[in-house]
């Protein structure tokens, strides 16, 4: 499958999650969840280890169910921090982080769907943030606006799966974060290979599976463009959970510039 297609895709699956309210992007149980509605988002989230205090405290709508971990609980961000959320959604993951820089600081959420941007937008308008800010991009080749060593955290949410060229996502990553800066993600990583079959289905693909990498090559990506990584946490009891047993984790991590 060509790149291109994988990106389409992604686009129009992700698409529909943020205009219909109880469509899924999935095609069973996974990432997504299969149910997109807030009921089945809640109880992800508590799954993925998100406090009730932070699914209570952000706008209706921007929870999706879509993630597989809480780079916001494993990142150290502080007031006045600049924050990059790769691959933000509706919002969510992008909210809670600006609860913890203050109005000091900033939030900047990156997504390639246009139909979630102008969701986030929608949320942060019904919220009332002013420290967070969504552009529509690319995380493999971010925007203009996003500068070299601009940025004091990353986060990024069971995403960077979904890139094709993982290489050019750390490249960026590592270009945009300031020295000492940290990137902090969870994300959907293989135990086994899959076939050629499963590499080409469309559902798998844009489930958080198709696009994945084995664990130790998803690693070593990141110490290539120069990250050192430190695995904080793998949980493979999401395969059971979410993924029908497929041969896979959630590995979160920092990667620190």
């Amino acid at each position: 499958m060509k790149n291109i297609n994988i990106k389409k895709a992604v686009r129009d699956s992700y698409a529909k999650v943020a205009t219909q309210s109880n469509s899924s992007c999935c095609g069973g149980s996974s990432c997504c969840g299969s149910k997109n509605n807030q009921s089945r988002a809640g109880e992800v989230g508590k799954m993925l280890g998100y406090s009730e205090d932070q699914l209570g405290s952000v706008p209706s709508g921007s929870n999706l169910g879509l993630g597989c971990g809480n780079p916001v609980a494993l990142g150290e961000i502080k007031k006045g921090d600049v924050v990059l959320d790769l691959g933000s959604g509706a919002g969510f993951d992008a909210f809670l982080a600006a609860r913890k820089t203050g109005d000091s600081g900033k939030v900047i959420g990156v997504d390639f769907t246009h139909e979630m941007i102008e969701k986030a937008k929608q949320n942060a308008k019904k919220g009332g943030y002013k420290n967070v800010e969504f552009l529509f991009g690319d995380i493999e080749s971010l925007p203009e606006e996003i500068s070299p060593d601009s940025v004091d955290i990353i986060i990024s949410n069971c995403v960077i799966n979904l890139a094709p060229n993982k290489e050019k996502v750390f490249k960026e990553a590592f270009r945009v974060l300031k020295t000492g800066g940290k990137m902090y993600a969870s994300d959907i990583v293989l135990l086994e290979e899959l076939s050629k079959e499963q590499r080409e289905d469309k559902n798998l693909i844009s489930d958080c599976i198709g696009g994945a990498i084995l664990r130790d090559d998803y690693i070593l990506e990141m110490e290539k463009v120069g990250f050192k990584v430190k695995v904080i946490d793998e949980d493979k009891d999401i395969s059971k959970k979410q993924y029908d047993g497929m041969p896979l984790e959630s590995l979160k991590f920092v990667a620190i510039k």
